[in-house]
């Protein structure tokens, strides 16, 4: 039987209907039809399917065009379905990690059929998983027209509060060599593992730049996530590989982080594995200046990597908005407040309306 969603009723109502209709990554094909038939049915929208995202927009030659975007997949169910309402707390695999601020653009799009701005509504699949299958990034590529506008939120868990741009994000592997030879003899070799010791200690000594930008402060980082070196337990291990993850702030592009890390680590052997660029804040332009008076609170940095960083590829500044609270993003206890959602529909409504 197929998923019918009903955006009349409450936002913490159709939270909850969108968790049950469960969609973890790359099986999203039944919530995106109850999205599609639910959109298709409201005469101020235009809706257009690709794969598994869907993108409602209006069109009545408003000024100024704004992205509202989410992603409609989940992290595979962890025992956390159906959702349970205990309290003000809606529990369930994806309540936070995003089907609330999901639900809160479904809501906007079926009543606001003459919005202030243009609004073009993004419901895209894959996001949970490896960037290639992305249903935004796909999107950009196929009808980057789709995703044109002044400004961007990405309905992203962020507790009610703006989050600014993100970080972008590069993955080093710093490969250190010696000489093999067997352990009972270890003078006639040269122990890798030894020698990746320096590396170490440039980690744990390194202080991390935490640049303002476009007013807010990012606070940058360069760590060590793997090392991996040894033979057998009778062998001098002739190398040694230490993976370094920079997260950087979106004053540099992805060049320019490579190129302090290659400095900070000059002389040893470096290869580029994964990057990603960071997107700037953009809250100077003045859509994004409109949007946090709406809003209100303190903007902050996003310390973390979104797809935010996408908009900023096609020339879009975004912002990251929504009522989940990021650290719950993935936990087995995963939930969300049932006030906090209605809220951000209420602030998002008077941006809006």
């Amino acid at each position: 039987m197929g998923i019918s969603l009903d955006l009349s009723e409450d936002v913490g109502t159709l939270t909850a209907r969108l968790v049950d209709a469960e969609s973890v990554s790359g099986a999203e094909g039944p919530l995106a039809d109850a999205i599609q038939e639910a959109l298709a049915a409201l005469p101020h929208l235009t809706v257009h399917r690709d794969g598994d995202a869907i993108v409602a927009r209006t069109d009545l030659g408003r000024a100024e065009r704004v992205v509202v975007a989410g992603h409609i997949d989940t992290v595979p169910v962890a025992g956390n379905l159906p959702s349970r309402v205990e309290g003000d707390l809606l529990y369930g695999c994806g309540t936070a990690d995003m089907k609330s601020g999901v639900a809160v653009a479904l809501r906007l799009a079926a009543h606001l059929p003459a919005p202030n701005r243009d609004v073009t509504y993004v419901f895209y699949d894959c996001e949970e998983i490896e960037a290639e299958r992305n249903g935004l990034l796909r999107l950009s590529r196929r009808r980057p027209d789709l995703l044109a506008g002044d400004f961007a939120v990405l309905m992203e868990p962020t507790d009610g509060e703006i989050e600014g741009g993100c970080q972008g994000t590069l993955r080093v592997e710093i490969t250190v060599r010696g000489k093999r030879a067997h352990s009972a003899r270890s003078w006639h070799g040269v122990n890798a593992i030894h020698r990746a010791g320096p590396v170490l200690a440039t980690l744990a000594a390194y202080e991390p730049r935490r640049p303002v930008v476009d007013g807010l402060e990012f606070h940058e980082g360069l760590n060590a996530v793997f090392i991996q070196g040894g033979v057998a337990g009778n062998v001098i291990p002739d190398e040694c590989v230490v993976t370094v993850n920079h997260r950087f702030a979106p004053d540099r592009s992805v060049e320019e982080a490579l190129a302090h890390v290659r400095e900070v680590f000059d002389g040893y052997e470096l290869r580029l594995t994964d990057a990603a660029p960071g997107a700037r804040p953009g809250l100077t332009h003045p859509v994004a200046a409109a949007f946090a008076a709406a809003v209100g609170g303190t903007p902050r940095a996003k310390l973390g990597w979104t797809d935010v960083s996408l908009f900023s590829r096609l020339g879009v500044p975004a912002v990251n908005y929504g009522p989940g609270d990021p650290s719950l993003a993935h936990q087995q206890a995963e939930h969300v407040s049932l006030a906090a959602i209605a809220d951000c529909e209420r602030r998002m409504f008077a941006w809006l309306g």
